[in-house]
């Protein structure tokens, strides 16, 4: 099993241990922590913090230090994990549903079924953004069409390959060994997505010199340990309590980029489903159990 496989794996099951924790008045912050250690626990490192999106969020929420949310009865939560083996990625999620969206979780599942049946050398990639937004419509919903998978390369969860939700005429073709996150986000409202507030989750874009004593030892703990794979200020407030005040230097120095939260521009529900697959004749999906 190589590098890609084993973090395909750990990943996998670490998102269908945390999927049993998502319950009404569980806590954001502690669930996030246990899929965490779940991931160091199985052999692998978080290749980016848990997201734990709730209802209109598509993506980019992780709980800051000290947070105090707690899944309430409706919600309807994306859980997104990333796991890595000395870099190679498996990026996969799902919904879990504390309400009644039946219907709009099946919706992203089975376009993402779709996707992965036609992941195969040749491919267009429009032809696999048509296929994920003509199962999401069969459900009488739309795709997030600003919202995409994307190719992965050692510790890089975007390598630059965008897989569309939606058919937007993209004629590059699907290469034999391929590795790519396929991603459909569903949604009854607009179909795009806006920023919203910052999210806590940082990455390195970049180095500079930097004039202050704890940000140059903090910014070198950064690149050591997460290299350019997204991090969060909650992993660092525990080993540097003075974290924040670095991490504003630095992202004001444009040495990291700071993640936003992504919301359905009309605040509408949204829905995920997301594996790692590798292009072949039958196609492999990484992020199975």
């Amino acid at each position: 099993m190589d590098d890609w496989e084993k973090a395909g794996k750990i990943a996998a099951e670490a998102l269908e241990f945390g999927k049993n924790l998502i319950k009404v008045d569980a806590s954001l912050l502690e669930v996030a922590d246990k899929i965490e250690a779940k991931i160091v626990e199985l052999g692998g490192k978080p290749a980016f913090p848990v997201n734990l999106s709730i209802n209109q969020i598509a993506a980019h929420y992780a709980p800051l230090p000290g947070d105090e949310s707690r899944f309430k009865e409706g919600d309807l939560v994306k859980i997104d994990v990333g796991a890595h083996v000395n870099g190679a990625i498996g990026d996969t999620a799902l919904t879990v549903d504390l309400g009644d969206n039946k219907e709009l979780v099946k919706a992203s599942e089975e376009a993402l079924k779709a996707a992965i049946e036609i992941f195969t050398p040749g491919t267009k990639l429009g032809d696999v953004g048509k296929a994920i937004q003509d199962k999401i419509k069969e459900f009488g919903f739309v795709p997030i069409v600003n919202l995409s998978g994307h190719g992965l390369a050692l510790y890089k969860i975007h390598s630059g390959v965008t897989v569309p939700n939606y058919d937007n005429g993209d004629e590059t073709e699907l290469q034999e060994g391929q590795i790519l996150a396929i991603e459909p986000f569903a949604t009854p409202g607009e179909g795009k997505i806006i920023e919203g507030k910052p999210s806590g989750i940082y990455e390195l874009r970049q180095h500079k010199p930097v004039r202050d004593m704890n940000s140059r030892k903090i910014l070198k703990f950064i690149a050591e340990e997460y290299k350019t794979l997204p991090f969060a200020k909650r992993w660092l407030v525990k080993k540097f309590p003075t974290a924040g005040f670095a991490l504003r230097i630095l992202e004001q120095q444009g040495i990291l980029m700071h993640y936003s939260h992504l919301s359905e521009k009309t605040k509408a529900l949204v829905s995920q489903a997301e594996h790692t697959v590798k292009v072949a004749d039958k196609p492999i999906v990484l992020t199975k159990i």
